[in-house]
C-alpha cells in the first residue's frame, strides 16, 4: 500500500505538515514510496534533508525511527544486541546443561532491537531516517546494503526476519565523504540546494507566524548575500527562521545594518565569518 497517490499529492500533503517543497522534491518523495526504493538525499547543511523525513512521517500518520550515524557506530548499536546483563542472570539463575542455557539466554525477551531491526519489524506504516549516513564508517554501509537490499535481517539464534511491510527509507547525506556506488545504486537520489528566495520566503512566512511580508523578504534577501560570501559556514533554512523570531522578539521593523550587525550572531557561528560580513556587507560595529 502505497502512501501517496501522486507527485502533487506528495506536495499538498507535505504541504499540510507546512514542508514546503518543488516538483523535484515531491516527485522524488513520491517515487520513492512508490517503487519501494530508499531515497538518498544529500546538500548542504541545513536544507531540509532530515525535516523531509519528518514531514513524510507527519504526512503519512507513520512512526519515525531515525538512525543517527557517527564514526565507530557499529552492527550493534544499529541493528541487534543481547543483554548480556539478563542473560547472565538467567544462567545464575540455574539451567541443566548448556543445551538448555543456550536456548534460554537467546531468546526474544533478551534481544536489544536497535533502529534498523525495529523499522523492519513493524507492520504499522513506518519512516526510516539513516541520517547523516556519510559520518558513518565504510563498514556500515555494507551492512545498509545486506539490509536495505531484501528488507531482512538474520540472527543467527532466532533465524532470518523479514519485513511484512517496508518501511520508507530516508538517507541523508552531506557529503562530507563519497558514498559506495553500491549503496547508492539501491537508492533514489535527490539533491536539495538551497531554495529560491521565493520558496524561503514562503518557508519563512509559514514557520514563524506573525511576520511580517517585507521583513521576510528582507531576511531572505540579506541570507543570500550572506551565502554568496565564502565563508566557512553558510546559513541553513534553519538559521534563516531563527533570525527571523529573533527579530520579532526585537520587535523590529526592518533588518536595517544596525540590526544586522546586532544579530549577526543567529546566523554566523565563526568569528572569521563575521569578519568578512562586516567587511563585504559594510556593517557597523563589528570591526569592517
Amino acid at each position: 500500500m502505497t502512501m501517496f497517490a501522486s507527485p502533487e499529492d506528495a506536495r499538498t500533503r507535505l504541504g499540510a505538515v507546512d514542508y514546503l517543497t518543488d516538483p523535484g522534491i515531491a516527485t522524488a518523495v513520491f517515487l520513492a514510496d512508490a517503487l519501494g526504493k530508499p531515497l538518498l538525499i544529500e546538500g548542504p547543511a541545513g536544507v531540509g534533508k532530515t525535516e523531509l523525513a519528518k514531514a513524510v512521517a507527519a504526512a503519512t500518520s507513520s512512526a519515525l525511527i531515525r538512525l543517527q550515524c557517527y564514526e565507530g557506530l557499529d552492527e550493534s548499536r544499529a541493528l541487534y544486541e543481547w543483554d548480556y546483563r539478563k542473560q547472565l542472570l538467567r544462567i545464575q539463575a540455574g539451567v541443566d546443561g548448556w543445551d538448555e542455557a543456550r536456548a534460554g539466554i537467546f531468546a526474544e525477551e533478551f534481544l536489544l532491537a536497535r533502529p534498523l531491526l525495529t523499522a523492519i519489524r513493524r507492520d504499522e506504516p513506518t519512516v526510516l531516517l539513516i541520517d547523516e549516513t556519510d559520518k558513518a564508517d565504510v563498514e556500515v554501509e555494507g551492512l545498509l546494503l545486506e539490509v536495505l537490499s531484501d528488507f531482512q535481517v538474520t540472527i543467527p539464534e532466532l533465524g532470518t526476519i523479514t519485513a511484512s511491510r517496508r518501511p520508507f527509507v530516508v538517507l541523508t547525506s552531506n557529503a562530507t565523504r563519497e558514498l559506495s556506488e553500491a549503496l547508492k545504486r539501491r537508492c533514489l537520489y535527490l539533491y536539495i540546494d538551497y531554495p529560491t528566495p521565493e520558496r524561503e520566503r514562503d518557508i519563512v512566512l509559514t514557520r514563524v507566524p506573525g511576520i511580517r511580508a517585507h521583513l521576510a523578504e528582507q531576511v531572505v534577501r540579506t541570507v543570500a548575500s550572506l551565502r554568496a560570501l565564502e565563508l566557512k559556514k553558510a546559513p541553513s533554512i534553519a538559521e534563516s527562521l531563527d533570525w527571523a523570531h529573533t527579530l520579532l522578539a526585537l520587535e523590529a521593523d526592518d533588518l536595517d545594518e544596525e540590526t544586522i550587525a546586532r544579530t549577526l550572531g543567529v546566523v554566523l557561528k565563526h568569528v572569521a565569518d563575521h569578519t568578512r560580513a562586516a567587511k563585504e556587507l559594510g556593517l557597523p560595529g563589528l570591526g569592517g
